[in-house]
């Protein structure tokens, strides 16, 4: 199933000797569980280095922060959906291949305040620099993953940190993943890299982030299946066999003529100085002290430099392939190029003040900052760039809920002076409270703002050619509420979207605005239910878009996941094995155009696909996590689920992971 019996057998070897071998469990590199005193057990992924005699007993204590925040969280260790694919929660969908474009079933808008390149498709396989972790640990910390589906679907991450002084860590993350795919000349090769460092003075009054981010993606453009027919045709079983739109045997039978290139370098800087009083407290013996010392006034610089690349390229043209845009005989020396680049330096200076104790502070700020931004197309025979200078304002209002029972508030703003963005803004408020006694959390809260169109909406240009347009100001307000009780293992949140200038692709695949304004309403819940060792976990969204706007998202969406999670061997592994369904109510879904790497809105094509299964068995020994499954299970019995058309998803397949955590 895997295409190579001496790679399976080698991962069978591997994993055998993992299992009688190893003295370590895993952590997963998906951290969401708030740890407030940033402790790890030594039962779980960052406690005890062994379990020999000679290996330390002492627990490690691992945890991190993001920039701007003194909230502390903890690794990921859990194996109740560790079988789930990373880059696809909860309700995100790519074209039936590892790495491939990938749309947000459950509607979210995609475009920032300011300017931007506009290209989305691969941002849930990116690095983001702005929500990167920076780590403080007792001791170095690695994590390697390491994931293997059927066709050579294959996810190899490392991850390490460790403290070169106890106020001075450093962390790096590499990941790769490659998928040749189920279909014709679908290939996916992408690199994702960050770094981050972090140092505070010994007087604590000082401090320094720094963070370095590397992603690449590189796609080949099928153009889809020719027809959904040749899914129920068993001559057609490889479906390898079955034509695509851009396939060309005189060039490779096994890699598209037209290929899509994403990548994205970004460098950011944080450091900010600190006045405050100073506290000292000694042990019982007055033999050692600590200092802590809480803020009241803090300078800041923050420095962004940033430079996005896309690149489309056809190296085997067909007229017909062209003929919606433009018309032009191709002869074989020919090909279709085009590159858009965008460079920003953005500078930024903040005046803080805090009040209250140390673990419970009111922080408000005020800043001005300064952005250069750089738009630029190339193509074969010509290029044009655009170079914009602005001037922003900056304020916050925050509290943040450090521990149990505490409120949290936020209000901050962000205001275009000048440049091509001016006027443009963004709002956020919230308010919130954890409830304490692990009853959960509640907030409810407020975000509003005005942005430009991308660049890509409105210019396009290659050598035979071009496309500009001018759009207004696209606004969009959402309204949202959650409630997560952890004592009742429940969820629940509603979202209301009212947008007007609406921007999007439309089935011409034309960028396009839509000028009425329209409400999207959205709810989730999830509810988990413990019977003894089985475990029924439910999440259900439900959507509806008002009039007729332009948007096609499926009214319902459910996922089920039925499990027997306990202990064995003597509580020496943990096992959590069963079948997860998936589902989406019929709809139109967006069609895919691999000439501008964009989703866009039809109303010709609807979406009527069976419920998607799968049966998983999840283990973890120590800091050792794995799991087998098999997915796309339906498949056996019913013809392949349909993305959109001429995509569809892969067929039944195997896959295999695992993620080893070590202490030193």
């Amino acid at each position: 199933m895997f295409g190579s019996q001496r790679l399976y057998q080698f991962i069978v070897l591997f994993t055998y000797f993992l299992l009688l071998h190893t003295t370590s469990a895993t952590a997963q590199q998906q951290p969401m569980n708030n740890g407030q005193n940033g402790y790890v057990s030594a039962n779980d992924s960052a406690g005890k280095k062994t379990n020999t005699s000679t290996w330390s007993s002492q627990d490690a204590r691992i945890y991190y922060t993001k920039v701007g925040s003194e909230k502390k969280w903890n690794m990921d260790t859990s194996i109740h959906s560790y079988q789930r694919r990373p880059f696809s929660q909860p309700w995100l969908r790519d074209l039936g291949n590892l790495g491939s474009p990938i749309m947000n079933l459950f509607f979210t808008p995609e475009n920032p305040t300011g300017l931007s390149l506009g290209y989305h498709t691969f941002d849930p396989y990116r690095f983001n620099i702005d929500s990167l972790p920076y780590f403080n640990t007792t001791r170095a910390y690695s994590v390697f993953t390491y994931q293997l589906g059927s066709k050579l679907e294959q996810v190899a991450q490392i991850m390490h940190t460790q403290n070169i002084k106890p106020n001075w860590n450093f962390a790096f993350n590499y990941r790769k993943i490659n998928s040749p795919g189920y279909y014709l000349t679908q290939r996916n090769n992408h690199d994702n890299f960050y770094l981050t460092s972090n140092y505070t003075s010994l007087s604590q009054h000082y401090q320094f982030n720094i963070a370095f981010v590397y992603n690449k993606e590189q796609h080949d453009e099928n153009g889809g299946i020719t027809s959904d027919t040749f899914l129920n045709n068993s001559s057609y079983s490889d479906r390898k066999s079955i034509p695509t739109n851009f396939q060309n045997s005189s060039y490779s039978s096994t890699r598209s003529p037209v290929t899509t290139l994403q990548r994205d370098i970004s460098l950011l800087v944080n450091h900010s100085y600190t006045w405050g009083s100073i506290d000292t407290a000694y042990n019982k013996d007055s033999t050692q002290f600590t200092t802590q010392l809480t803020p009241r006034f803090r300078i800041a610089h923050r420095m962004e430099l940033t430079a996005q690349k896309y690149l489309y390229k056809d190296v085997r043209p067909d007229s017909i392939r062209y003929s919606d845009f433009f018309q032009h005989s191709f002869n074989s020396t020919d090909s279709v190029f085009i590159q858009q680049n965008w460079t920003y330096l953005d500078n930024r200076i903040l005046l803080n003040g805090l009040l209250g104790k140390k673990t419970n502070q009111l922080l408000f700020n005020i800043g001005i900052g300064n952005r250069i931004d750089q738009f630029k197309t190339a193509y074969l025979t010509g290029s044009n760039t655009l170079n914009v200078l602005s001037n922003y304002v900056v304020g916050a209002i925050s509290k943040e809920a450090l521990q149990k029972g505490q409120w949290e508030y936020t209000a901050n703003t962000k205001i275009f002076l000048t440049g091509d963005a001016a006027g443009n803004f963004e709002l956020n408020a919230n308010v919130g409270k954890d409830l304490g006694a692990n009853w959960g959390d509640i907030k409810i809260g407020v975000h509003q703002q005005l942005n430009n169109a991308p660049y890509s909406y409105t210019t396009y240009e290659n050598q035979y050619w071009s496309r500009f347009n001018n759009f207004d100001k696209e606004s969009t307000t959402q309204f949202y509420a959650t409630i997560n009780s952890e004592r009742y293992h429940f969820s629940i949140g509603a979202k209301n979207y009212v947008i007007n200038n609406y921007l999007y692709f439309d089935s011409s695949q034309s960028p396009k605005q839509y000028s009425s304004t329209f409400n999207i309403a959205q709810i989730c819940v999830r509810k988990l239910f413990v019977f003894g060792h089985f475990t029924l976990d439910n999440e259900i969204a439900f959507q509806q878009v008002s009039g007729g706007a332009p948007v096609n998202v499926p009214a319902f969406m459910g996922r089920h996941q039925l499990a027997i999670e306990k202990y064995v061997l003597s509580n020496k592994l943990k096992i959590a094995t069963g079948i997860e369904v998936r589902y989406h109510s019929d709809y139109y879904a967006n069609g895919y155009t691999p000439f501008f790497n964009h989703f866009y809105y039809q109303n010709s094509y609807r979406v009527s696909n069976n419920a998607e299964a799968s049966i998983f068995f999840n283990f973890k020994i120590k800091r050792f996590r794995a799991y087998f499954m098999i997915d796309q299970l339906q498949q056996l019995f019913k013809p392949n689920i349909i993305i959109t058309e001429g995509y569809a998803a892969q067929n039944t397949m195997l896959r295999f992971g695992f993620s080893w955590a070590l202490v030193n």
